[in-house]
């Protein structure tokens, strides 16, 4: 490459790196083939194959398909926001459950449940669905309760994992059994009573018990 060349290119910008392009086309190939046939039919040989990747490239990076699955989710539609610490901590799980169930609505909803489907005949697939999604998510719930417990929202007694469990679990249901909608309200409802058993004694018959 000549001087006048790489000055060319320094005033056009650094060019996306070979790695880069790579990584953006084993997304687009993982995303691409989601909305053409369910996630237990999707393969690494064939993400590969639209990607123009070797297969040793994709098991350098993901270890699997379900990894390589929520890698592409969380890229594409985005991880978990930070919560905002200046929200009380009930405000922040509203959030988060409005989030959850617009992403049960849509595609990120159908390939949750084909996984959590083809994890019930390979138990690898289900703990890592779990392990790189839905416990990171389910531990920032918790700690949101406990740091609700120390500001006086909820009792200090209430079980934050039970919390958690009681708010969401419905809302897999819905999905898994695709025989009932999940719509914004089932949270706000789901939520609303969940914390009517939560909340301080002295709460009970104070505003935030008559809002909810």
């Amino acid at each position: 490459m000549t001087e006048q060349q790489r000055v060319r290119r320094a005033q056009a910008g650094r060019p996306p790196s070979e790695t880069a392009a790579s990584h953006a086309a084993i997304m687009d190939a993982v995303y691409q083939l989601l909305k053409e046939q369910p996630a237990r039919k999707l393969t690494m040989e064939a993400v590969a194959a639209r990607a123009g990747v070797g297969k040793p490239t994709l098991y350098k990076w993901w270890p699997s398909k379900a990894v390589l699955i929520m890698a592409m989710f969380h890229e594409r539609f985005g991880a978990a926001p930070e919560p905002a610490r200046a929200l009380p901590a009930e405000e922040v799980l509203r959030a988060a459950i409005r989030q959850l169930i617009k992403g049960f609505n849509g595609q990120f909803g159908k390939v949750m449940a084909d996984l959590i489907a083809e994890g019930q005949g390979n138990p690898t697939v289900l703990r890592e669905l779990y392990d790189s999604h839905i416990s990171r998510r389910r531990a920032a719930a918790v700690a949101e309760i406990e740091r609700g417990k120390v500001a006086g929202e909820f009792a200090a007694d209430v079980n934050a994992g039970l919390l958690i469990d009681s708010i969401v679990a419905p809302v897999y249901l819905r999905l898994l059994l695709g025989q009932l909608p999940i719509p914004q309200e089932l949270g706000t409802e789901l939520i609303d009573q969940a914390l009517r058993a939560a909340r301080p004694a002295r709460s009970q018959s104070g505003p935030q018990a008559a809002h909810s």
